[in-house]
């Protein structure tokens, strides 16, 4: 059975979001929870809200009922998301382009049996 969550518009490079996301795969969810709670970083921060959340739903869900310890992080995703496109004043009156990018959080946790 797989619980999955999904935070969206997060502030966040994909890119940055992913180091951590790669960490936390097929570990067990309160090992993953514990690891991400020791790295001091915006990214670990909005994937363990997204993992918390992902078990809410597996304990809450009537037709799942799982507890925490029963299950695995099965896939952590990291998608693109909107690019906001704004100009900070340059040298000798230009504009210099910055890019302010978003991504989509996607936390997949199974309990080991197939559906």
């Amino acid at each position: 059975m797989e619980i999955q969550a999904l935070t969206r518009y997060a502030h966040m490079s994909p890119k940055k979001v992913r180091e951590v996301a790669r960490l936390i795969q097929g570990r067990s969810v309160t090992s993953a929870l514990d690891f991400l709670t020791l790295i001091p970083r915006k990214s670990a921060r909005l994937l363990a809200k997204t993992l918390k959340s992902a078990i809410a739903n597996s304990e809450n869900d009537a037709k799942i009922g799982i507890t925490a310890d029963k299950l695995t992080v099965h896939r952590a995703l990291v998608e693109n998301g909107p690019v906001l496109k704004r100009f900070k004043a340059g040298a000798k009156g230009s504009a210099k382009p910055r890019v302010k990018r978003m991504s989509h959080l996607r936390i997949v946790l199974t309990d080991g049996k197939p559906n």
